[in-house]
């Protein structure tokens, strides 16, 4: 008999500021799915990543736009690197610390990065924001 425990989960309000401000503008652009995976347990190139998506192209460049323009305006942070920005079927954002995934629905889907990363955390995400459920 295999007993599984749910992994704790980290409280939104205990994430730093800047990705705080970077989910929130994902869910203002009304991104989907969004969920933030906590990886400082089992990688060492960054602490989190953010996962999202966009209904089409437009939408997914939208939301990285907000998300780079607010960190940049609020914070003065670029990301070190931005990827796929042009076809939009996956944008990475990477700010060091975190790195922020925008996928359109299929890409998203094809990939599917948290059961890639099943054994990174969970951030327990606000009612509010239009979140997975995994």
């Amino acid at each position: 008999m295999s007993v599984e425990i749910a992994a704790a989960r980290l409280p939104f309000s205990e994430l730093d500021p800047e990705l705080q401000l970077a989910v929130s503008c994902a869910d203002e652009k009304k991104a989907a799915r969004i969920s933030v995976l906590d990886l400082r347990q089992i990688a060492s190139f960054t602490e989190f990543f953010v996962i999202a998506e966009g209904s089409n192209q437009r939408q997914v460049q939208a939301i990285a736009d907000e998300i780079s323009d607010q960190l940049k305006k609020r914070y003065s942070r670029r990301p070190v690197r931005i990827e796929g920005y042009n076809s939009a079927e996956w944008v990475l954002l990477d700010y060091g610390d975190f790195v922020i995934h925008l996928f359109n629905q299929e890409a998203r889907d094809f990939y599917d990065l948290e059961r890639l990363w099943r054994d990174a955390g969970r951030v327990e995400m606000p009612k509010s924001m239009s979140t997975s459920d995994s």
